[in-house]
């Protein structure tokens, strides 16, 4: 994970950079362990489908890895810093593709491991619950860098699968609605009630692959 606190020099208000400083501090490592639910709950399911479409730009070999999508965001760190937002919406890009790969291969995993070695399958659970929250950070740091560069009609679906994958009640989730009602696209301010226990991500809603236009 890392933070964009100090290279977003010019975010659309105010309000955007408090949000952004307010996600390198506070946001969550990982994600809970995913466990067995009750029937009608609703099972964390860390991979969205809108990503796993192979492209001829998909990164392979040594950055398709945990190192390799951190690597990623490193490099869109130092785009940052330097106002490439281009090329740091590039990296962000990838790494979330990456990281979303990832949690669907440890979850298939998993799944082929249940009631075989239920060891075994909870690890590979929990690598895909992990590797599904840095997604959604990738993702939350994606839609800040649109909604600095004035394209919220890019940043808006991003904040929305966000919420879909992380659930309205968790950091994440929060802070995405946020960035939704200083937008305007909401306009019904969410105050979640205390709970001890949050629930774990859920499934993002499937959506058409985007084909964002780059910044100038």
């Amino acid at each position: 994970m890392f933070s964009v606190t100090h290279f977003l020099p010019r975010l659309a208000s105010s309000c955007a950079w408090t949000a952004m400083v307010t996600f390198g501090l506070t946001l969550p490592a990982s994600v809970q362990a995913q466990t067995p639910t009750p029937r009608g709950a609703n099972p964390p399911q860390p991979t969205n489908p809108a990503l796993n479409t192979l492209s001829p730009s998909t990164p392979t070999g040594s950055r398709f890895s945990l190192q390799g999508g951190q690597t990623l965001l490193s490099e869109a760190e130092s785009a940052i810093a330097t106002q490439n937002y281009t090329q740091a919406i590039n990296k962000l890009q990838e790494a979330r593709q990456v990281f979303n790969q990832l949690s669907n291969s440890y979850q298939q995993l998993s799944a082929s491991f249940l009631a075989i070695d239920n060891r075994v399958s909870s690890t590979l659970r929990g690598k895909a619950l992990d590797t599904a929250q840095k997604r959604d950070q990738a993702t939350y740091q994606l839609a800040l860098v649109y909604r600095s560069q004035n394209q919220p009609q890019q940043a808006v679906p991003l904040f929305v699968q966000i919420i879909q994958s992380q659930q309205p009640t968790r950091d994440l989730g929060q802070k995405s609605y946020q960035q939704l009602l200083e937008l305007g696209f909401v306009d019904a301010p969410f105050t979640p009630q205390r709970n001890p226990r949050p629930a774990p991500p859920r499934s993002p809603a499937p959506a058409a692959p985007q084909q964002p236009s780059q910044p100038k």
